[in-house]
């Protein structure tokens, strides 16, 4: 029994031993560091063209620390003129601080030359050094280099929903009502929208809290809190891309017409019902051929650019191929736009089919260009 209780004794000392040990090798002491006195790269004077996904890498000497351990590194932006004593943007090294090379994203640095005053598209130069540090003890590198930034047009940060919201818009200036637009690839979005002339509209991209705020400016999306004054009077699709910063000219649809391939024509059109969505309702008649009854339709719909051109789009499944009858699957509704002139066979092509209960009735067909997916519902 006593021999059990020594080997316990042993081992809470050699535990205690142990852990005293550790806590000597974790105590961080605010030792000397050395200043870096040479910078690796980039070299100086280098220019960069930016883009959304590119990144640069920073290297520099090691410096050293008294008690011969490791020191931390930040990597120091400043003006031209600036002195690094109150740095336009400091980054962390690479290995949270302790590698002595730092990879550094083209979207931080497009901020660092948006500090320099740059706006998006134009160029800055600013200047870049090392501080090593250890503890409270800190050193900044004698040694600078000087970087020729050329920001990409778009936004670094990507806004992953937008919204439309004020007086110029049906949305209205209620936040809460903003009214959201459609993703339709990465960074780009669109809405169909009324515009009301004499109003102003902006963009954000939530609708509580503290958004970003969005505005167009000499053709340019900008960030913000300003709006945009709107002159134009109607129901328009207005198109935006943060990845270059460009909105495209809205386009004003001035017809959703019903169109019934077998006649070749719009035979009536829907009524633009508010939220993007147009509804109508008429007869459908499917026409007698030697081989059946022929139900193809799709929409036709007149639009207008800014220059006031007349633009024929055709609505139509997003299965340009679609050859098949309603099977109940929402998705056999879904929407895709096509330029009609782009089209092979624009009487025809693309089409849906009615299911066979429509024929001979008056039909509701109802139109829905918002939410995440275009789509379209038909009742009696």
């Amino acid at each position: 029994m006593k021999t059990i209780l020594n080997k316990i004794l042993i081992l809470i000392l050699f535990v205690i031993g142990f852990t005293a040990c550790k806590s000597d090798d974790m105590n961080f002491s605010d030792a000397k560091v050395t200043a870096v006195n040479t910078l690796y790269e980039p070299s100086d004077d280098k220019a960069i063209n930016l883009t959304p996904t590119g990144s640069l890498y920073f290297s520099w000497e090691p410096a050293a620390v008294e008690d011969g351990g490791s020191p931390l590194y930040e990597v120091l932006f400043d003006k031209v003129d600036g002195n690094f004593s109150n740095p336009i943007y400091v980054a962390t090294s690479d290995q949270n601080g302790y590698s002595n090379g730092a990879s550094v994203t083209h979207k931080i640095l497009s901020k660092v030359a948006g500090y320099a005053g740059a706006e998006p598209g134009e160029t800055a130069t600013v200047k870049w050094t090392v501080r090593s540090s250890r503890g409270i003890n800190q050193a900044v590198s004698p040694a600078s280099r000087e970087l020729t930034l050329t920001r990409f047009v778009g936004f670094a940060e990507l806004p992953d929903q937008v919204f439309i919201t004020g007086s110029g818009s049906e949305a209205g200036d209620d936040i809460a009502n903003a009214m959201q637009m459609t993703r339709t690839a990465q960074g780009e979005y669109e809405i169909y929208i009324k515009l009301i002339p004499g109003g102003t509209y902006k963009f954000v991209d939530a609708k509580a809290g503290t958004p970003r705020e969005f505005y167009i400016e000499n053709n340019m999306i900008k960030e913000g809190a300003e709006s945009t004054s709107n002159t134009l009077n109607g129901v328009f699709r207005i198109s935006l891309d943060f990845n270059t910063a460009s909105p495209a000219s809205p386009i004003e649809i001035t017809n959703v017409g019903f169109w019934f391939c077998p006649s070749n024509k719009s035979e009536w059109n829907l009524a633009y019902a508010g939220e993007g969505i147009w509804k109508g309702s008429g007869p459908v008649n499917f026409k007698q051929e030697s081989w059946g009854r022929d139900q193809r339709y799709k929409f036709r719909v007149t639009t207008k650019d800014s220059s006031g051109t007349t633009i024929m789009e055709d609505w139509g499944p997003k299965n340009m191929n679609e050859d098949g009858t309603p099977s109940g699957a929402a998705s056999y509704y879904e929407i895709k736009t096509y330029i009609t002139s782009s089209l092979n066979d624009p009487q025809w092509n693309p089409k849906w089919k009615f299911a066979s209960e429509f024929d001979g009735a008056n039909v509701n067909l109802t139109v829905k260009m918002s939410g995440e997916q275009y789509t379209h519902e038909v009742s009696k």
